[in-house]
């Protein structure tokens, strides 16, 4: 097995470079992460290498939510709450309400659970994944319904992003329960207009569950680490297919390239330990590593530890971020990209904001800000975005 990755590493290095650069950007160096090993510690500042933007959400009768993003625009920030109510909140740019609508139910036109929602502003339309009724449904920005189509036959997408003008890009998870072989594949180009698909094809030997399963009396239980496996970077995706020991670059030309290779083998490993991209920028490349222990009585397990590559010092450290504006408080590098120009957001509560303001801990934007909420106010969104 490890002769096997040795050599499929190296044909993939070689026939990387004979592609040419086709991202002007990028390097054709190939990383190596030990799973296993142990790594020094390192401490960053947000701020000292990505931008931080602090949007206050307009609070009144019509527009009290919980801040869950799901997508943001040129001119428009989607929100919903983390219940299932069916409410999805409009905001601009400012964090001014604008409108609000909901389509929940069971009919043709109604999503059921959403996970996950994608913006086409020039279009003027929104694709919505109903995770459980296995479709994703497509408004325009009123809330209007236009279409709708399936997810893959036998599969369930978990995540949805933008791909280009005519596709999403998405993820879906492997159970235990599913086919190996009619699932083989984790990440599909989908047509915005009728759902066909382009799968993304990763090499491996054999499909690894992330999923840990209880049978108990008539109940099955189940659980994840929910990691995302793509990413946009320098105008590519990283791509990191659980099953397989190489994250690839898939680029626009639907050719892949090797980007990290992780040792030992994921295939000999038990339990399994994965490797996911996190937040990538021109210097720092953000990774986590997750074993597959969960146990089921205290709801407790999937160990993390996190890691960054340094490209500068070519380097590996298990590396912690901390926000700048805000005394002492950890940011993680591993929430669900949004976007080429926006790396992640995070919401932050106004009754913290409030109670961490009169402790002296905010500072600059994010004290100003803080100073007009009141712990009733909607939260503060930040968005972290890559610096220009």
């Amino acid at each position: 097995m490890k002769k096997i990755n040795i050599i499929l590493a190296i044909l993939l290095l070689l026939a990387a470079g004979c592609g040419g650069n086709k991202s002007g950007n990028q390097t054709d160096e190939l990383i190596t992460v030990d799973v296993t090993a142990s790594y020094p510690k390192k401490e960053l500042i947000l701020q000292d290498f990505m931008d931080v933007e602090y949007i206050p959400l307009e609070t009144n009768n019509d527009f009290v939510c919980q801040g869950f993003v799901q997508a943001v625009g040129k001119d428009i920030i989607v929100v919903k709450n983390r219940v299932n109510d069916g409410d999805i909140f409009i905001f601009d740019r400012t964090g001014k309400g604008l409108r609000k609508f909901n389509r929940l139910g069971k009919g043709g036109e109604e999503y059921a659970f959403i996970l996950g929602i994608a913006i086409d502003e020039d279009n003027n339309e929104m694709f919505i994944n109903s995770h459980s009724s296995r479709r994703i449904l497509v408004y325009d920005l009123f809330g209007n319904f236009k279409r709708s189509f399936q997810h893959k036959e036998g599969g369930m997408y978990n995540k949805i992003y933008n791909y280009d003008k005519e596709h999403l890009i998405c993820q879906q998870e492997f159970f235990p329960t599913y086919d190996p072989e009619s699932n083989r594949n984790s990440v599909f180009i989908i047509s915005k207009q009728d759902g066909s698909i382009k799968e993304v094809e990763i090499p491996f030997e054999k499909k690894i569950s992330t999923v840990m399963m209880l049978q108990d009396k008539e109940m099955t239980y189940s659980n994840g680490p929910r990691n995302c496996i793509i990413t946009p970077f320098q105008n590519n995706w990283i791509i990191a297919e659980p099953s397989a020991d190489t994250v690839y670059r898939y680029l626009p030309d639907n050719s892949m390239r090797p980007f990290i290779m992780r040792t030992p083998s994921v295939h000999s490993m038990k339990p399994e330990v994965f490797l996911y991209p996190g937040v990538l920028t021109d210097r720092y490349y953000f990774m986590q590593i997750v074993k597959k222990e969960y146990d089921f009585a205290t709801n407790r397990g999937f160990p993390r530890t996190d890691l960054m590559y340094d490209t500068q010092e070519k380097a590996i450290f298990n590396c912690t971020v901390y926000n700048g504006d805000y005394t002492k408080r950890p940011v993680t590098m591993f929430r669900d990209p949004l976007n080429e120009e926006i790396a992640f957001w995070q919401s932050l509560n106004a009754e913290d904001l409030v109670e961490s303001l009169e402790k002296g801990h905010l500072k600059g934007r994010l004290k100003e800000i803080a100073a007009t909420l009141d712990e009733e106010s909607n939260p503060v969104i930040m968005l972290v975005k890559h610096r220009k």
